[in-house]
Order: C-alpha cells, then sequence, then structure tokens
C-alpha cells in the first residue's frame, strides 16, 4: 500500500511524458558497466557478510555463500526493507549448522550497520562538497558536524561492535574495507546510468541523493524500496540542483538493474552440506 502511495506521489509532481521521452533516449551502452559493477558492489557485500559467518563459526566457500545472498536478494523484492532475504538465511542456516538464531541475527543486523557506517561516511564527504541551496547546510557548524562525523564515524562504530556485536570484532577491519568497496562501486554505477541518461553535470549531487535514498530504502516502507528511492529525488532536486525527471528516471533504472539481479536468485540453489564442519 504504501508502495502504491509513494509511487502515485512521484508521478504526480513529474511530467511522464518527459519521462517517456528521456527513456526512449537511453544509451544503452552505459549500462553495460552499470550492471557489472552493481554486481561487483553485491560480490563485495557477500563477502562481507562471509566474514561475519566465520566469525561465528559458519564456514562457507564463496561460491556457496554468493549464491546464498542472490537467494537472499531475490526474497528481498518482496518484502519492505529486505527483510526477506535475512529471514531466510537465518532460516536455513539455523537449519544446516545449528547456529544460535540469536547469533544469525546478529550477522545480518551487522551487515545491515556496516552498509549503513560506509553510506554515512560517504555522505558527510559528499555534504562538504556539494553545494546544497539550504542555509543551515551552508554554515560553519554544519560544516563541523560533517568533518566530526568523518572523524568520529569509524570509532564510534568500533565501539558499538565491541559492546554489542563482540563476536564480530575479528573482522571488523576486512569488513568495513568491503562495505567500503561495495558503496563505491554502486557509486560508479550510478555515475554510468546516468551518462546512460545524458547527465553530465551535477554528478555528485545526484549521488549524494542516491546515498540518501538508499538509507529510507533499508527501512520497511515500501516493497524493495520502489518509491521510498523515487520520493527522495523528487523532494531533494530543488536543493541539490538536480533534474526531476532525470532524477526518477536514474531512480527506476537502478531499481530494474537491482531487480533483474535479483531474480537470478529465482534459477539458483546452494548446498550447504558440502562445508559443514
Amino acid at each position: 500500500m504504501l508502495t502504491g502511495l509513494a509511487l502515485f506521489l512521484v508521478f504526480r509532481k513529474i511530467d511522464t511524458d518527459q519521462l517517456l521521452d528521456l527513456a526512449g533516449e537511453i544509451q544503452l551502452i552505459w549500462l553495460i558497466p552499470a550492471v557489472f559493477l552493481f554486481i561487483l558492489s553485491k560480490v563485495a557485500t557477500s563477502i562481507r557478510l562471509n566474514l561475519y559467518f566465520k566469525d561465528i563459526g559458519i564456514y562457507l566457500s564463496e561460491s556457496q555463500n554468493w549464491r546464498l545472498y542472490l537467494i537472499g536478494m531475490f526474497y528481498n523484492l518482496f518484502l519492505p526493507g529486505g527483510i526477506g532475504g535475512d529471514g531466510y538465511k537465518v532460516y536455513l542456516l539455523n537449519k544446516h549448522f545449528k547456529t544460535p538464531v540469536k547469533k544469525l541475527i546478529q550477522s545480518a543486523l551487522l551487515d545491515r550497520l556496516g552498509g549503513l557506517i560506509a553510506i554515512f561516511f560517504l555522505l558527510f564527504v559528499l555534504f562538504l562538497m556539494v553545494d546544497i541551496q539550504l542555509d543551515f547546510l551552508e554554515s560553519r557548524l554544519w560544516n563541523g558536524l560533517m568533518i566530526a562525523g568523518l572523524i568520529l564515524t569509524i570509532p564510534a562504530f568500533w565501539l558499538l561492535q565491541k559492546f554489542l556485536f563482540r563476536d564480530f570484532l575479528p573482522s571488523f577491519w576486512p569488513a568495513n574495507a568491503w562495505s567500503f568497496a561495495g558503496q563505491l562501486a554502486q557509486l560508479f554505477c550510478a555515475w554510468f546510468i546516468l551518462l546512460a541518461l545524458g547527465i553530465s553535470e551535477n554528478i555528485l549531487a545526484y549521488q549524494l541523493v542516491f546515498l540518501l535514498s538508499s538509507i529510507v530504502a533499508v527501512l520497511p516502507l515500501t516493497i524493495g524500496g520502489v518509491g521510498a528511492r523515487e520520493l527522495v529525488f523528487v523532494y531533494a532536486h530543488t536543493y541539490a540542483g538536480i533534474e526531476e525527471t532525470a532524477a526518477v528516471a536514474f531512480s527506476l533504472i537502478f531499481f530494474l538493474i537491482s531487480a533483474l539481479v535479483s531474480l537470478s536468485g529465482t534459477f539458483i540453489k546452494v548446498d550447504l552440506a558440502k562445508n559443514h564442519n
């Protein structure tokens, strides 16, 4: 219901004829590296998750883990906030490895938090670089807060992990490195989508709003983040200096790439018994 409402609000505010014209002018060649980089971003975050699995005694090959990750992405398409895939992985790994559900839920939660930490860090960087048309975002106080965020984000996450996710502390640094690798790959994916749409100006502004929309998409509000991402672009375009219809087109293309990759999980099976230690 919220997905439909969000899409209704989006399409009520944009020129659908302009959106169709823009769709007809897409330079498809640029979508090839965009798809490749999106897949690469998911490979990076799947490796991060496998590090967390190893911390709690679950040893999967990267091939098994990638297959399991793709199946999880497929389930994420159908539930708000992408919680379907997490639930499936918790169920399956508990069934095969008898790992306590609490530890499995912690690994899934930490996986989400790791991704958000990378997004917030990159947002702090982009807020310092992008000219946003809001007075308080141009103040010394705001810039000071952004710099403080850059300095404190990683240490604060380390302390959080030490006190709430102690079992996963051994993989803190490599897991965070994969988090940043995955998020940077998505930013480059976003860049190629923008090129496909013929957008070559204000790239950093689009990427900043893209990161903001990624945070909203994680919230359990809409299915697969559809509608929520687009709403962020619609309401942020005035302040970020981005073109409204092009921003919505970008967001829809990103979702289609995500959905196509996720749907590949329909055809995948994973045999966890082979590596059961």
